[in-house]
């Protein structure tokens, strides 16, 4: 299969799992798990790369020491890179149950758990967590914006709260970024917890938007979709 065929069926994955039903959703990741990694790759998805990167910047503590929770955690990918900075301590949490035994196979995490956040609470335990840690998943028809407050939550006082996520277009993406930065703000006014930085990439992924003709080649020059990665430090005096 060439490069461009290869490109083409990362972007039709990308695409048809950002459905309206949730049971519809999590059978394609559980049938994608098995080629996640590489088709992300072929789409030069490099959210786990610059979140983690963001995240270890602004770090202080003892990896070694540190528990993460990795929600949307998917096969592992975030939890590989962040053991390569020396962090050995992962929770991790996913809906798609395929997605989970591919995680489960790297070895890294003392536990997985199984839930379609935004349906089902975030099963994690609060005020437990010195790192919390979402990638990709915050966007329409994935992770609402309701479940932000649950990762704090999980969260120990003055632990770190790391989310990132691409600048898709369309009127929904626009609403749903609208709405999260109204929460990011309501959060930080009611105390819960402040803003560590942000940091935004104009080339955080290939737009898996772009159309191919048959003979794969691009319609329009190859475009890449920007993101942004946030960090924001857990209140000191909120126990909750």
């Amino acid at each position: 299969m060439s490069t461009s065929s290869r490109t083409t069926k990362a972007s039709v994955n990308f695409q048809f799992c950002k459905t309206s039903d949730p049971k519809q959703q999590v059978e394609h990741y559980d049938i994608w798990a098995k080629h996640y990694d590489k088709t992300t790759s072929l789409l030069g998805y490099r959210a786990p790369h610059l979140a983690v990167d963001f995240l270890s910047e602004h770090f202080c503590g003892h990896p070694e020491e540190t528990q993460v929770l990795d929600v949307a955690c998917g096969t592992g990918w975030v939890a590989k890179l962040m053991t390569e900075l020396g962090f050995r301590s992962f929770v991790g949490v996913d809906g798609s149950k395929g997605m989970l035994e591919f995680a489960a196979k790297t070895g890294l995490y003392q536990d997985l758990k199984l839930a379609l956040l935004g349906t089902q609470p975030l099963p994690a335990q609060t005020g437990v967590f010195d790192v919390v840690i979402i990638i990709g998943a915050l966007d329409p028809g994935f992770v609402p914006v309701s479940v932000i407050r649950e990762l704090c939550n999980a969260a120990k006082p003055g632990g770190l709260v790391c989310m990132a996520r691409g600048k898709h277009t369309g009127k929904p993406a626009a609403e749903y970024e609208e709405d999260l930065h109204r929460e990011f703000q309501l959060m930080e006014e009611e105390g819960l917890w402040n803003l560590v930085g942000t940091k935004h990439f104009d080339r955080y992924m290939e737009n898996p938007h772009v159309e191919c003709d048959g003979d794969g080649e691009d319609h329009q020059e190859k475009q890449f979709i920007s993101g942004t990665v946030y960090l924001y430090r857990k209140s000191s005096l909120n126990f909750s």
